[in-house]
């Protein structure tokens, strides 16, 4: 079975693109919902958060996000100490569900697949290309967050450039050039060659 990443900057619309993928029945692991579970389910990766941000971490056995935003948010060190921990849980278990699944090929679709290695795990990686301009509405209107909160954001994250062109397919969703007919162009290509590493 072919693995696929599938990966883009904040507001690139990759979700949009992944249900696109799941609406013809390839199945597709959601890396950010993943590791929402995670946090809450696996009990290693919760003592090791204990340990890294103190019993206030959880309420009830439950991570308290609003906690956890105010330590990470404008601190680097922290949140890259964060993702230390959840990222190798999430590669793990995306490892494993990639072994459950029995389609001709399936989909990660993750914001950090370059910048947490799961690259590794994957035979190729379709990027989700929008304008930066279009990239900030989007993420404002969904997050309900200012333009700033959102420019924050994207200053964090990897060069938009520089992770599409580690990406060996693109998708633009620019609402000028339909999505559909990218996705069926693919999902075509990907049904017709030969699968991936199992």
């Amino acid at each position: 079975m072919k693995k696929i990443g599938l990966t883009g900057g904040i507001g690139s619309g990759k979700s949009t693109v992944a249900a696109v993928f799941e609406v013809l029945g390839v199945p597709v692991y959601y890396a950010d919902s993943a590791s929402r579970r995670l946090m809450n389910e696996d009990d290693a990766l919760k003592a090791n958060i204990r340990r890294a941000f103190g019993e206030s971490a959880y309420v009830s056995g439950t991570l308290d996000r609003k906690f956890m935003a105010g330590q990470v948010f404008g601190d680097p060190v922290k949140l890259e100490q964060l993702n230390a921990l959840v990222h190798p849980a999430t590669l793990q278990d995306a490892r494993e569900w990639m072994k459950r699944q029995h389609a001709p090929y399936a989909i990660k679709e993750a914001a950090l697949i370059f910048e947490s290695g799961a690259e590794r795990d994957l035979d190729l990686v379709i990027g989700v290309q929008a304008p930066a301009e279009l990239r900030i509405q989007r993420a404002m209107e969904r997050d309900h967050a200012t333009r700033e909160e959102i420019l924050a954001r994207m200053a964090r994250q990897m060069d938009e450039d520089a992770k599409l062109a580690r990406c060996q397919f693109i998708i633009v969703n620019d609402e000028q050039q339909m999505i559909l007919p990218q996705v069926l162009a693919l999902h075509h290509q990907f049904l017709e060659e030969p699968g991936g590493t199992s």
